[in-house]
């Protein structure tokens, strides 16, 4: 009992949405401010109890201070950050989205017979029907492997996924790592594409395609080779179904959230001032 209490101790934390941490702030300045005000009653309807008992007040006001501090010092600390880099991690918000949706779409493509790929706003709707039905789903992805032509096709677009993904993280996790509100959401991302790289490094392992031999050897080194003792096609089904649906996820989620650091109204002034300055010169 102990054990699994320590083990879940190290697992990854993870909150209902990626936007959580902004309201786990806000919350923490409203609640020490709420502890001032209640202090500060206190001590209006009952002072004698306070100036009886010096040592009490000193410790309940030097711990008012630092948690006053810590909480709104860190709450204004984090808000300048978001402020000062939204557009920015807008910017990289959205690259995270587009490299998400072309993972769940390429692969939810494979998986059905009609082609669901983000093209315009109804068929992105269907697909994100198609992925809300998971065992329809399940069944999908099972109908695919059993076929070697288009199970071939799944395991150059997970290739590619993890390449891509590869690419877009690290060009971006540093940089959003420097803002403790964004942190979570790169997590959330490289969980996704770490399951990516898993199944990639196994394809390419037991499954080897013969006109990449260069990828055949770096599949050999991947750690989910070792690591993974089991791998056959319920197995495989499973983590194709497990990643679509991260990723329709993640899509949805994080455009959520930079849809909110600058809205589309910001960005509508912004180019009709642009446009007047350019008519006035």
């Amino acid at each position: 009992m102990l054990g699994g209490v320590t083990e879940r101790a190290h697992l990854p934390k993870r909150t209902e949405s990626p936007d959580e941490f902004l309201r786990q702030t806000r919350i923490g300045a409203a609640f020490a401010l709420a502890l001032l005000g209640g202090a500060v009653t206190s001590d209006l309807l009952d002072g004698a109890f306070w100036a009886g008992h010096a040592m009490i007040t000193g410790l309940v006001a030097s711990l008012l201070i630092i948690a006053i501090s810590a909480a709104v010092l860190n709450e204004l600390v984090e808000r300048r950050a978001r402020r000062r880099w939204s557009v920015l991690a807008q910017y990289v918000l959205l690259d995270l989205v587009r490299t998400a949706r072309v993972t769940w779409a390429a692969l939810l493509e494979l998986a059905v017979d009609e082609t669901d790929a983000p093209g315009d706003v109804d068929r992105l709707a269907r697909g994100r029907a198609l992925v809300g039905d998971v065992e329809a789903l399940r069944e999908s992805i099972t109908q695919l492997l059993a076929e070697p032509r288009r199970r071939g096709i799944l395991q150059r677009a997970i290739a590619t996924a993890a390449t891509h993904s590869d690419e877009v993280l690290g060009r971006w996790a540093g940089v959003m790592l420097s803002a403790t509100a964004y942190t979570e959401v790169i997590d959330r991302h490289v969980e996704l594409y770490s399951r990516v790289a898993w199944v990639d490094g196994l394809l390419g392992y037991h499954e080897p395609l013969d006109d990449d031999p260069r990828r055949r050897w770096l599949s050999a080194a991947s750690p989910a080779v070792e690591v993974q003792q089991t791998f056959d096609d319920e197995v495989l089904c499973s983590m194709v179904v497990s990643i679509i649906v991260l990723a329709e996820s993640l899509d949805r989620t994080t455009l959520t959230l930079a849809m909110r650091l600058v809205p589309l109204d910001w960005w509508t002034m912004r180019m009709r001032d642009g446009t007047t300055a350019a008519s006035a010169s």
